[in-house]
């Protein structure tokens, strides 16, 4: 399997049905799986994150699937507007994980927007794998952490800030990689 030769294909309507499926794979793998079950908040029943959640993003946005030696083995979606964008989602199948093709894909994705400053993205204050690959290997910035004391302001009802019974509590980070 390649390490950093990838494209990014444009998702056909024909593939729209498996790259949600291999997202919530994806999703689920990294959430119950890989580390053992570490959330239970469901967007929808089984899943870490809902196919409305998903749908969304790809019709708000630009949705790529990511391939390699002619093999999908994840997807990206991006929205871009003027000299800011949003990573709404990358996901690598876990099957294919730790080959440096997460890293690939974010790279083309730079190269084909290069008007964007700054880039945003969040993601689970527990998903440790995600936190290293975006600040280590991607050079995003944490910038803020959305919980209980201090709600996304743009959507306040989302996500579950509470302290759970095991003491654990949940929140996500916002990051921003700044180009320029």
């Amino acid at each position: 399997m390649c390490k950093t030769d990838v494209m990014l294909v444009p998702l056909t309507e024909e593939d729209r049905e498996a790259f949600i499926k291999d997202n919530q794979w994806a999703f689920k793998y990294g959430a119950t799986k890989e580390f053992g079950m570490r959330d239970n908040h469901f967007e929808e029943e089984g899943e870490i994150i809902s196919r409305a959640t998903i749908e969304q993003a790809i019709d708000h946005g630009e949705a790529y699937r990511i391939v390699c030696d002619g093999k999908k083995v994840g997807g990206v979606i991006i929205r871009v507007e003027g000299n800011r964008g949003d990573l709404e989602i990358l996901f690598v199948n876990p099957d294919v994980h730790s080959k440096g093709i997460g890293y690939a894909a974010w790279c083309a994705v730079e190269k084909m927007h290069p008007e964007v400053d700054v880039w945003e993205t969040v993601t689970p204050y527990f998903e440790t794998r995600n936190i290293h690959f975006y600040v280590n290997r991607c050079g995003f910035h944490i910038v803020e952490f959305y919980n209980s004391h201090h709600p996304e302001p743009n959507n306040p009802a989302e996500g579950h800030y509470e302290v759970e019974e095991d003491g654990s509590m949940d929140g996500m980070f916002r990051f921003e990689k700044r180009i320029r």
